[in-house]
């Protein structure tokens, strides 16, 4: 974890409400860190209900298959978190890890083993030592409340700069509910249908088959469209989870994700998955920009999604953004080694609104000052318009610097 906080961070850190059936505990259980929260426990009231995205890495940890097996049929009862340590690529050691954490959290809380998910970050391929948990998990029950919300999320932080949340109220009928978020992430950042941990927590009463289709879709235009560096983690896991307790408030109990009365907490859900990951794209290592990578005019939105990935992901652009050098061939470059359709002498390129390129040259009005001005905040709109067809997509992500090389260099040091 630095020291240091990203320039990109937010200003303003959100009051988070109570989640009625939610409560949280932090401990510090010296997996890794000293001298700080490396556990996060969570403990649901029955009835809750759960859903998960998992990365899609061939070399998953063994928490994320742990929580893909227990998905099916579980009663979820608690969620433990511990950052410093990946339980990836530690084969039987690994598996043998979760399943003494899930039976001592099942203990501590009164409640079967596989109603117990699990999530870990941290170093690949470092066996867990799962036996520090023994030594809180008693404690941490006993001292879960409602609202330590910020507190959790610094728990799970590795090199993130600042504690990722974000909350949301809206309406399911005639009802308020809450919608609250916790992430964490800053490098290793290529989400496939997930992110890196994040958990998404609301009182609305919503089956497990329409929660699962919600952040099924949720993700693909929030986390999905994200990117730091292009490398997926092996740990890449987002849960939701709905306790119910609006219920005894009037609220309906929802079975199908199509269900009209589900149109305002849909948009409430994927604002806070939104928002969560731009803290991620803010919180990439080394990061001093913000790059926000528009694609229009693509001959499909997947086309632009993947044109857009191969410009956000390139290591020649992000540098370029880096030293404020607003370089399109590197654009270009990047745009015609995705294996999508375009046309050179078809290709527009902006840069914070101004055109830089145009129909395969450089743009008779270009004025070096004017870009170089853009190129020096720190939040920038790179655009690109293939003039191909009406597919359009988006993809945050931020700069590659000296300081990204750095934290990775020293990474297990």
């Amino acid at each position: 974890m630095s020291s240091a906080v990203s320039p990109l961070a937010p200003k303003n850190v959100p009051s988070m409400p109570a989640i009625p059936g939610v409560r949280l505990a932090t401990a510090a259980a010296g997996i890794r860190y000293t001298g700080r929260t490396d556990v996060l426990l969570a403990l649901f009231d029955p009835g809750t209900t759960a859903a998960g995205v998992f990365t899609r890495s061939k070399c998953p940890s063994a928490p994320v298959e742990w929580c893909r097996a227990q998905l099916k049929g579980a009663k979820p009862r608690a969620l433990v978190v511990n950052s410093g340590n990946a339980n990836a690529f530690t084969g039987k050691s690994g598996r043998a890890a979760c399943k003494f954490t899930a039976d001592i959290a099942a203990i501590a809380a009164g409640c079967k083993p596989q109603d117990v998910f699990l999530a870990s970050t941290g170093v690949i391929g470092e066996p867990l030592d799962a036996s520090a948990f023994d030594g809180v998990m008693e404690s941490m029950v006993s001292s879960a409340q409602a609202t330590p919300w910020l507190d959790a999320a610094k728990a799970i932080m590795t090199t993130d700069t600042f504690p990722k949340v974000a909350t949301a109220s809206t309406r399911i009928g005639k009802t308020t509910v809450t919608i609250n978020g916790i992430a964490k992430g800053a490098g290793m950042i290529a989400p496939d249908m997930a992110t890196m941990l994040a958990f998404v927590f609301t009182d609305a009463a919503i089956t497990t088959a329409a929660l699962q289709t919600l952040l099924r879709d949720g993700v693909e235009n929030t986390f999905n469209a994200v990117t730091v560096d292009g490398d997926t983690s092996t740990s890449d896991t987002l849960m939701a989870f709905a306790t119910g307790a609006a219920s005894a408030h009037g609220a309906p109990r929802i079975a199908r994700a199509a269900d009209p009365r589900l149109k305002e907490f849909r948009a409430a859900f994927n604002a806070v998955l939104a928002n969560l990951s731009e803290q991620v794209a803010r919180d990439g290592e080394g990061a001093r920009k913000l790059v926000e990578v528009l694609v229009e005019g693509a001959v499909s939105k997947s086309s632009a999604r993947r044109i857009a990935r191969s410009i956000a992901n390139s290591p020649l652009v992000k540098t370029a953004f880096a030293g404020e050098d607003a370089n399109w061939g590197r654009v270009v470059m990047a745009v015609g080694k995705a294996g999508e359709p375009a046309d050179r002498d078809r290709l527009s390129i902006w840069f914070g609104g101004i055109r830089v390129a145009h129909k395969g040259a450089r743009d008779p009005s270009y004025d070096e000052a004017a870009v170089s001005a853009v190129m020096a905040r720190p939040e920038i709109t790179l655009k690109v318009n293939l003039g191909l067809g009406r597919g359009a997509d988006r993809i945050l992500t931020c700069d590659l610097t000296k300081e990204y090389v750095a934290i990775n260099g020293d990474y297990r040091s």
